[in-house]
């Protein structure tokens, strides 16, 4: 019970960290990730906040599991309906960045948050978040794992692109510096099965195939 109190408390730290990462990249002006690039076009297009896009986004994509067989966790459902309420909120809460330096300074910080956070809800090992679960699912099916990444975020920067979304230098810099990141904090933050407790001196080692079982996880 611990170990998956402590996985749950990370997954949604990880999406309330990942919600603000969107909201001061947004307010940033200087470009968006790939998604939320389609997010604030669809906004700005159709009405409705950016984070409602990014739930309704989230949804569609799930129902985009179906035929790829794909079974979400409960760190799937919550990704697809918090994060957009984390980022609304964090956008109302932030002020406006004016000056050049602190429009790059909430960019940067952006990238760091989110590359954390991507750690945090992975790590958590409670389901992939939609985007991701698409990803892999399409990839299983015998492509490329980074074919298969590179051309649904060029389609959804493209599709947002014409949709009114924010295109710029932090879109370069989110694409470039994520996975580095991702890959620097996901180890560290990845929450694994405890190993079984160490036996008292006074017992008699275990030997054979009964050693060797793996903890049932919690």
């Amino acid at each position: 019970m611990a170990l998956m109190a402590r996985r749950l408390v990370q997954l949604y730290v990880g999406l309330a960290l990942y919600g603000l990462g969107i909201a001061l990249q947004v307010s940033s002006g200087l470009g968006n990730g790939p998604w939320d690039v389609l997010h604030e076009g669809l906004s700005r297009r159709l009405g409705l906040s950016i984070g409602a896009w990014v739930v309704i986004a989230g949804a569609v994509v799930m129902l985009a599991w179906i035929p790829l067989r794909q079974r979400p966790g409960i760190g799937t459902v919550s990704n697809a309906l918090l994060i957009g309420v984390f980022a609304d909120l964090f956008l109302w809460l932030l002020p406006a960045p004016e000056a050049a330096g602190a429009r790059w300074a909430y960019l940067i910080t952006a990238v760091l948050v989110g590359g954390f956070a991507t750690g945090c809800y992975i790590g958590a090992g409670l389901g992939p978040g939609p985007r991701d679960g698409l990803m892999t699912g399409i990839a299983a099916r015998g492509h490329s794992l980074r074919a298969v990444r590179t051309g649904i975020e060029l389609t959804v920067l493209a599709s947002g692109w014409l949709l009114g979304g924010t295109v710029g230098v932090g879109t370069v810099l989110y694409a470039v510096a994520i996975g580095p990141l991702t890959h620097v904090f996901l180890p560290a933050l990845t929450i694994r099965p405890r190993t079984p407790e160490a036996v008292p001196e006074t017992a008699p080692a275990e030997t054979g195939p009964a050693a060797q079982a793996e903890p049932s996880r919690s």
